[in-house]
C-alpha cells in the first residue's frame, strides 16, 4: 500500500483556514470530529471493503456525533486516494433531522476536488450543541470510484439514487458502514476549547462496539470532556500499524495529517502497536518477520519527537491482552508466545521509560487477573481482541483526565 503523497507535507486544513482571510482568522475553528481517510484495496488484504466500487447520480447521507459544539460548521471532504477529480454536485449539513443548510466551497455549490487533495467548505450558519448529531449529504452527479473511505465507520450511511441532498429522512437503496469522502467536521467553538486526538487502530476505531450507538471508548471519553470544551478526535483506523502501512498508511506517515493538521489539537494519545506485533504470520502479512522491540521503540520515539517539536503533549498507552484473538475466524495465528513476549516487553518500556508525557495503562485495566494474557470477560466483545460496549466504557472511565493536558 502506498505511502502518504508528498503533497501532504503541510497540514492542509490549517493551510485552508489561513488562506480564507482575516475575517475567518478572527473565528475559533476547532476540529470536533474526524474519520481518518484510507485507500480502498483489492485482493491484497483478507477483508472485503464492503462498499460499492463506484457510485453515479447518487447521494450519500452520513450521520455523525460531534464532541465540542459551536455556532458555525465547516465540512472537510477528501479525495486523498482518488485517481480522478471528485465532483460534488451539491452538499448539505443538518443538525440531526433538522433543516438542511447549503454547503458551499469558495462560494460555489459545486466543487471539483483534485486527486490527492481535500477541500474545506465555507462556514455554514448552524448551531451545534456539544455531543450533537449532524447529517452530511453529498451528491455525486457522475460516475465516481470510491477510492477514499474510512472502512470501519460504525455508523450506517445511506445511499440513494439521484440528488437527494434535501431529503428529510435518512434512508437509501444501499447501506454501508463506512465513511465515504467525509474526513472532518470543524466548528466555530468557544475560545477556551481545545482538542485531543486518539491515534489508534481497530480498538480505538470501535470494532466490537454496537453499530449506530457511539460506544467507542473515545466516544465515552468525549462525554466526560464535553463540559470542559475538549473535543475528542477519533484517529483510529482498523488494521492500523505504527511502522508499516496496513489498512491505511502507517502512523509514521499519517501523524502530520491526523494530528498536526487538526485545528485546536493540544494533546495526542498514542494507542498503536498490536497489529505490528500480531500481523506477521497471518493472512495480513504471511511472510513478514516479527518487528524487533528496538524498531517499535524507535517508532514511538519518532512520534514523541514530532509531538514535542509542535508543543503537543503525547500520552502513551499499554497494549491490551490478546491471547485467543480471532480464533475461529479467517485470521489464524494472530497470537503466539513470541508475540506475547514482545507485547509484554513493549508494555514494560511504555510504563518505565518516561519517554511519554504520561501513560494510560489499558493493559492493567482490561486484563483478567487470573489469566493476564487474556481480556477480562466483562471487557471482551467475544473475539478476545476488541472490547465490547462495557469494555469501551470502562476504558474511558479509567482514564485520569488530569494526565491528558
Amino acid at each position: 500500500m502506498k505511502a502518504l503523497p508528498a503533497r501532504f507535507s503541510l497540514p492542509l486544513i490549517v493551510t485552508a483556514l489561513l488562506a480564507a482571510g482575516p475575517a475567518l482568522a478572527q473565528d475559533n475553528w476547532l476540529a470536533t470530529w474526524m474519520a481518518s481517510p484510507q485507500p480502498t484495496w483489492g485482493n491484497e488484504l483478507p477483508l472485503p471493503t464492503r462498499i460499492p466500487e463506484a457510485l453515479a447520480d447518487s447521494t450519500i447521507h452520513q450521520k455523525l456525533r460531534v464532541s465540542v459544539g459551536g455556532s458555525q460548521v465547516r465540512v472537510v471532504v477528501s479525495n486523498e486516494y482518488g485517481k480522478q477529480p471528485l465532483l460534488i454536485g451539491a452538499a448539505r449539513v443538518a443538525a440531526s433531522e433538522g433543516a438542511r443548510q447549503v454547503l458551499k466551497f469558495g462560494g460555489e455549490e459545486q466543487v471539483s476536488i483534485a486527486p490527492g487533495e481535500t477541500r474545506t467548505s465555507d462556514p455554514a450558519a448552524l448551531v451545534v450543541p456539544a455531543l450533537g448529531d449532524l447529517v452530511v449529504s453529498l451528491y455525486l452527479p457522475q460516475r465516481t470510484p470510491l477510492a477514499t473511505f474510512h472502512w470501519d465507520g460504525k455508523q450506517t450511511a445511506f445511499i440513494s439514487p439521484g440528488n437527494q441532498v434535501n431529503a428529510q429522512r435518512l434512508e437509501g437503496k444501499e447501506q454501508v458502514e463506512a465513511r465515504l469522502f467525509l474526513s472532518d467536521i470543524l466548528v466555530d467553538a468557544p475560545l477556551d476549547s481545545r482538542a485531543l486526538v486518539v491515534l489508534g487502530d481497530s480498538i480505538t476505531d470501535g470494532n466490537g462496539s454496537t453499530l449506530d450507538s457511539n460506544r467507542r471508548w473515545p466516544d465515552f471519553l468525549a462525554q466526560r470532556l464535553a463540559a470542559k470544551n475538549v473535543a475528542v478526535l477519533n484517529g483510529g483506523i482498523s488494521g492500523a500499524r505504527l511502522l508499516e502501512d496496513g489498512m491505511g498508511v502507517s502512523a509514521l506517515a499519517r501523524f502530520e495529517r491526523d494530528v498536526l493538521g487538526k485545528p485546536g489539537v493540544k494533546s495526542v494519545v498514542l494507542m498503536l502497536g498490536i497489529n505490528d506485533i500480531s500481523w506477521p504470520g497471518t493472512a495480513f502479512a504471511p511472510n513478514a518477520p516479527l518487528p524487533s522491540l528496538d524498531k517499535l521503540i524507535a517508532g514511538y520515539r519518532q512520534l514523541i519527537d514530532q509531538a514535542h517539536r509542535h508543543n503537543l503533549r503525547i500520552i502513551g498507552t499499554t497494549l491490551l491482552p490478546f491471547e485467543g484473538a480471532l480464533e475461529g475466524s479467517i485470521i489464524e495465528h494472530y497470537h503466539s508466545a513470541p508475540k506475547e513476549q514482545l507485547r509484554q516487553a513493549l508494555n514494560q518500556w511504555i510504563r518505565s521509560s518516561q519517554a511519554f508525557d504520561a501513560v494510560i495503562d489499558f493493559d492493567q485495566m482490561t486484563r483478567d487477573p487470573r489469566y493476564p494474557t487474556r481480556l477480562l470477560q466483562q471487557i471482551d466483545s467475544g473475539d478476545h481482541l476488541h472490547p465490547g460496549d462495557a469494555g469501551n466504557k470502562a476504558m474511558a472511565e479509567g482514564v485520569e483526565l488530569k494526565v491528558l493536558f
